[in-house]
């Protein structure tokens, strides 16, 4: 499945909506990437930030796969979604 940047940005705030909703996952976001708390509140429109939303969940398989199995995503959607926002294209290496 291929996403449109309009499609992934909604994924993406879905993932930050679960992300949100664990506190202690949130906290872990928080620290990770420097955000604050008003970070996440003034930036969940802006598309780059959305792409480190998704970058975060992306670091570990037992994230991603409580956030699909939760809201019913495919579990390769995050990442189709990551490669749909900008920085998140595919490199290939030939």
């Amino acid at each position: 499945m291929t996403f449109s940047p309009d499609a992934a940005e909604t994924l993406a705030l879905r993932a930050l909506a679960w992300l949100i909703g664990d506190h202690d996952l949130l906290a872990v976001f928080l620290g990770a990437t420097g955000a604050s708390a008003d970070d996440v509140r003034t930036r969940a429109a802006e598309p780059e930030f959305l792409g480190s939303v998704l970058d975060f969940l992306l670091m570990d398989d037992a994230w991603i796969m409580r956030f699909c199995e939760e809201t019913g995503a495919a579990c390769d959607a995050p990442m189709q979604a990551r490669m749909a926002l900008p920085g998140g294209a595919r490199v290939e290496w030939t």
